[in-house]
């Protein structure tokens, strides 16, 4: 299982590089940098939970264009479904139970944006993605460290699995 997981994620930070990366090369000498987190319920603020769920995630940042791919596995409870769960008071950009924060390790940050999930039969497994231009406030956290991914789920509503983005 653990194998086929870093497949996964061998996969994600490929298609990140090849499938965004190749095509911008030929449009834009913009840089880019790879960042990458594994996520896990120790990173989970005020305090880690108790779950054997673990997580990968990478991205790409093309100029001002965040690209994200990831997977997780054996989550405790089905995702937290934000129409049906919703934050009090509701923000409708939070559309998934995985999306990204600004802020540092040890706090909890802003929402920043939602990623599309593709979940697993058994609906406890399955993969994540997405993409936004980034503005030069959260370059500068996801450059400095603070900017992380959060994944909510019904049992642990604040966060199952976290992880901060750290260059590769």
């Amino acid at each position: 299982m653990k194998r086929r997981f870093l497949s996964y994620l061998l996969i994600a930070l490929f298609s990140c590089c090849v499938w965004v990366g190749l095509p911008l090369m030929a449009q834009s000498q913009s840089p880019r940098v790879s960042y990458s987190a594994s996520l896990n319920a120790n990173e989970i603020v005020p305090s880690p939970v108790n779950t054997g769920a673990s997580g990968e995630v990478g991205a790409v940042l093309i100029g001002d264009r965040l690209v994200v791919r990831g997977g997780f596995r054996n989550l405790s409870s089905q995702l937290r479904d934000y129409a049906t769960d919703p934050l009090n008071p509701p923000n409708p950009n939070i559309t998934s139970g995985i999306h990204l924060h600004r802020g540092a390790a040890n706090e909890n940050g802003p929402f920043q944006f939602a990623l599309s999930v593709n979940l697993e039969p058994g609906l406890l497994s399955g993969s994540f993605k997405g993409e936004t231009k980034l503005n030069q406030e959260q370059i500068q956290a996801l450059t400095s460290g603070k900017m992380y991914v959060d994944l909510h789920t019904k049992a642990n509503r604040a966060g199952e699995l976290r992880g901060i983005l750290k260059p590769v």
